[in-house]
């Protein structure tokens, strides 16, 4: 009873201090002191900046850019607009358009050293306010510069940098560092992004040799969070912020991101007041301090190797370098090391049992992961990030439930492992799991790989009854191997293992591994277990934040079974322990019911809805279409309005994939079109024309050989068969593409044209009702179409 009356407070400790680490500071007034971070005072410029949606291109954009070259001049940064055109190629996806950066600079004592730049972008997608994507992020640069000049001239200059077209390709940090002549000065650069709505800012990214960089950022950083893991994914991940643009260039910086209430990314809901202001006012806090550390240093943080880091406890960041990784495994392996000799002179060790115990962990593992990606599948929700938004509408309860499933997971091992005689049914339950994932209309080959591996090693570790004491070494051996590997392949990953693992061995080497149940031994099972539980949360709150894949929090299990493990395992003789772990698990289910069947949908998370309409400039069939997934009452009846069949249809120049559309009444098709010529140099001219357009989007898709390709006037490296897509923003000339063919071809064109109004000719849209959101170019009109011209 002493053991489960500990676990239960060491859980509900661990949970509410994992929350109460998560909260955000509360928002700075606007008489707070000239040279601190105000949120109040940075709201004025988000309310202004979020006032309606302004993607690139549109009048909205140009009204804030005109208002952040207002508030550069108040500041007296001399503000200057960069507007040229630019293009980015990623293998067969370009980009390009027409940016207008808004560029100032806060004088340094001396204006010869490297400069500093505080970046962020001023645009938002269409359909978004922006207030936190990254409205947020532009009046927090205001706000620093503001504060910057109240303490006094920096040693260095302070560049602004508040760039355009971020949301069409980063266009504006790529044009600024491939064009601008005060790009070469800055030699240190700090970005804030965001993600969402709310929750503590991150620093994810840094620089390439970032030793000196950690080094001033764990110095000068009130409260920070960040880690060199979440460095390492980011890195392997898709994703780019224009911070991408910066480190591609080899500027050292630091990049920053808040990721919480991710329902508002890119949503109308993403509005100043829904942004959470204590967000604005830590990533404020952290950009200020860090920007502050090194616009007034004799010299900026220096290149080294790239250092581990991590937070620990209040506020606290431990950076060391990469090698130094091994002390904590070393360690680990002695302290296991004793408190096995220990268990082993008490005669509660015997290699059976830890080899049992090795295999009751990788069951956690295994079985944990298992039940997340049924929970995942039994959502009914689609994998995508709109499908993805009747999750986020209800972040909190999806995230109550894995918490439950991943508890009841834990208990369950551990107490088949206590208990013993469990192995039939522990198999037969982790079959069942694992098949069940394969019951939502394909076959989940991850799932039932999952479940097999679980149900062998329950077959093999959950027959007899397995000590305490045995069961607990064998986990904690696992995970010794797994941290040596770690620091092997991947050394700045490898604090997630390391850690834990020492202050788990710690507690085995005081208590003997467990095997007592006195009060000094719960005393320092408990404490272990707090401390332990509540710093991997941190990192598991992370995970569901960052990723939809709840499969990867089995890790946080796994690892927290390490310290938890002698209390979550009970003795052979106690009762119940296996009925009040399925008890958990059911209360999971329980809770992925309710996120199935009860919808989340209200005016604060509304549900997302997208109409434009589309007119083919080909044959001037017209469409109205949905490009969103669902298919509201709403919706579709706006779809079949003008008396079409609302099905799915392939419609020229957008995406192959088809979209629900209805036939629509044709209405003028605005002037433009394509043409296609040779030139007198022999070469062939592509020309896209579509006036008023605010943005223009080809595929290309040819066999032939292409020689000197460029979209208007930059050059490009053609498609070598195959396609190539080319999105165009902030269009007035149209787009051309010219080459030369040295051979006979052909090129088959798609193109789409979009205007952000609705046909004044076609029937009006209808007002939504309050639980329903437009999304996107909602309310646009597309024109659109398919060529295949021949040479």
């Amino acid at each position: 009873m002493g053991r489960s009356i500990a676990l239960i407070v060491c859980l509900a400790v661990a949970f509410l201090i994992a929350w109460a680490q998560e909260r955000t500071p509360p928002p700075a007034a606007t008489n707070a002191p000239a040279n601190a971070f105000s949120a109040a005072r940075a709201m004025a410029d988000v309310e202004i900046i979020a006032k309606v949606p302004h993607p690139i291109g549109s009048a909205a954009n140009a009204a804030v850019r005109d208002h952040l070259v207002a508030r550069m001049s108040a500041l007296g940064l001399q503000p200057q607009v960069q507007r040229t055109q630019v293009l980015r190629q990623d293998g067969q996806w370009i980009a390009g358009g027409t940016v207008e950066n808004v560029i100032g600079v806060l004088p340094g004592l001396d204006r010869t050293l490297p400069a500093v730049a505080v970046m962020a972008h001023y645009d938002s997608v269409p359909g978004s306010p922006g207030a936190a994507d990254d409205a947020a992020g532009t009046a927090a640069a205001l706000e620093i510069a503001r504060a910057l000049k109240a303490k006094g001239q920096p040693a260095r200059d302070v560049i602004l940098l508040i760039t355009d077209g971020e949301e069409s390709g980063l266009l504006g940090a790529q044009a600024f560092f491939d064009q601008h002549p005060l790009a070469p000065r800055v030699s240190f650069l700090l970005n804030m992004e965001a993600r969402g709505g709310g929750g503590r800012a991150q620093m994810f990214q840094t620089g390439a040799d970032n030793a000196g960089t950690i080094e001033l950022f764990r110095k000068s950083a009130p409260a920070p969070l960040a880690s060199s893991l979440t460095v390492f994914l980011y890195e392997h991940m898709p994703n780019d912020t224009d911070f991408s643009v910066s480190k591609a260039k080899g500027v050292p910086g630091l990049n920053f991101a808040f990721i919480g209430s991710q329902f508002d990314y890119h949503a109308a809901t993403s509005t100043s007041a829904n942004l959470d202001k204590g967000s604005l006012q830590h990533i404020g806090e952290q950009v200020l301090a860090a920007t502050d550390a090194a616009a007034y240093a004799a010299t900026l943080p220096a290149k080294g190797p790239n250092l581990v880091y991590a937070n620990t406890f209040g506020g606290h960041l431990l950076a060391y370098p990469a090698a130094f990784g091994w002390i904590a495994v070393a360690a680990s392996a002695l302290l296991l090391t004793l408190a096995m000799l220990r268990a082993r002179r008490a005669q509660a060790l015997s290699l059976l049992d830890t080899l049992k115990g090795m295999g009751a962990g990788l069951f956690v593992l295994t079985f944990a992961a298992a039940v997340f990606r049924l929970a995942r599948f039994a959502t009914g929700a689609e994998f995508g990030f709109l499908e993805q938004h009747v999750l986020l509408a209800q972040a909190g309860r999806w995230e109550v439930a894995l918490a439950l499933l991943g508890v009841g997971a834990l208990l369950l091992a551990a107490a088949a492992a206590g208990r013993g005689r469990t192995r039939m049914a522990a198999a037969v339950l982790a079959l069942i799991v694992g098949a069940a994932c394969s019951a939502f209309g394909h076959v989940d080959v991850a799932g039932l790989v999952l479940g097999v591996v679980a149900a062998v090693l329950a077959l093999l570790c959950f027959g007899r009854p397995t000590g305490v004491a045995g069961a607990w070494a064998g986990v904690l051996a696992s995970g010794l191997l797994i941290a040596i590997a770690l620091q092997v392949a991947a050394p700045t990953t490898a604090f997630l293992a390391a850690w834990p693992l020492a202050l788990a061995t710690l507690s085995a080497a005081l208590t003997g591994l467990g095997a007592k149940r006195n009060l000094p031994v719960l005393a320092v099972l408990t404490i272990a277990g707090i401390l332990g539980l509540s710093w991997l949360l941190a990192f598991g709150h992370g995970i569901f934040q960052g990723l939809d894949q709840p499969e990867l929090l089995a890790v946080i299990t796994w690892l927290a079974a390490w310290t938890l493990w002698p209390l979550a395992q009970p003795a052979e003789d106690q009762k119940g322990a296996r009925m009040a772990a399925l008890a958990v698990m059911l209360l999971g289910v329980v809770a992925v019911g309710v996120v199935r069947l009860d919808p989340p949908w209200t005016e604060r998370h509304p549900q997302v809805t997208h109409i434009a309409y589309h007119l083919d400039r080909e044959n001037g069939r017209a469409h109205r279409f949905s490009d969103a997934p669902g298919l509201p009452d709403w919706t579709r009846g706006v779809l079949r309005v003008d008396g079409g069949t609302v099905e799915k249809t392939k419609l020229p120049g957008l995406r192959r994939s088809a979209v629900w559309a209805a036939k629509a009444d044709p209405v003028a098709i605005p002037p433009g079109g394509v043409e296609f010529t040779r030139q007198p140099d022999g070469g062939y001219r592509l020309h896209v024309a579509a006036p008023g357009a605010r943005t223009l989007a080809l595929r290309l898709d040819t066999t032939a050989k292409l020689e000197g390709a460029a979209i208007n006037g930059h050059p490009i490296k053609p498609p070598a068969g195959g396609s190539v897509r080319i999105g165009w923003e902030a269009q007035t000339d149209g787009l051309t593409l010219t080459f030369r063919a040295p051979s006979p071809g052909a090129i088959e064109v798609g193109y789409s044209a979009t205007f952000d109004q609705w046909p004044a000719e076609a029937k009006p849209l209808p007002a939504r009702p309050a639980d329903l959101m437009a999304f996107g170019t909602s309310g646009a009109t597309v024109v659109g179409g398919a060529r295949r011209f021949t040479w």
